[in-house]
């Protein structure tokens, strides 16, 4: 398991205490400091099965920049999104759990951090 965060996001914490918690093993990604790729990027929103303008941060100053409020969310744009957020790994939405059975969550709440471990029977 993978979990993408940004060390300065609550959000974040919460989600590393409770993994700490259910003793998972996972490995930390800053992904600021090591943004994901295009493709990267790709193959989580599959198994995230989302869209990029779905795990994107409208709120960021970047966004205004880049105005993405005024951009299609359309097939043909996607792959303009996803450029946007390899560009600019600041708009991605923390934290992203991928997880080992190929799923994938945005964990900002607790119950999607739990949801991420598995049921209680299967966690390690």
């Amino acid at each position: 398991m993978e979990i993408w965060i940004n060390p300065q996001c609550s959000k974040c914490h919460s989600a590393l205490s409770l993994l700490d918690a259910a003793n998972a093993d996972y490995t930390v990604r800053h992904y600021l400091d090591e943004p994901p790729t295009a493709e990267e990027l790709t193959a989580v929103l599959a198994r995230l099965g989302l869209e990029p303008w779905d795990i994107t941060r409208h709120g960021e100053p970047v966004a205004d920049e880049l105005g993405l409020a005024g951009w299609p969310r359309d097939a043909e744009s996607r792959p303009r999104w996803i450029e946007a957020l390899a560009a600019h790994p600041a708009l991605i939405q923390r934290p992203i759990i991928t997880a080992d059975d190929g799923t994938a969550t945005v964990a900002r709440t607790p119950e999607a951090v739990r949801a991420a471990l598995g049921p209680p029977d299967t966690r390690p």
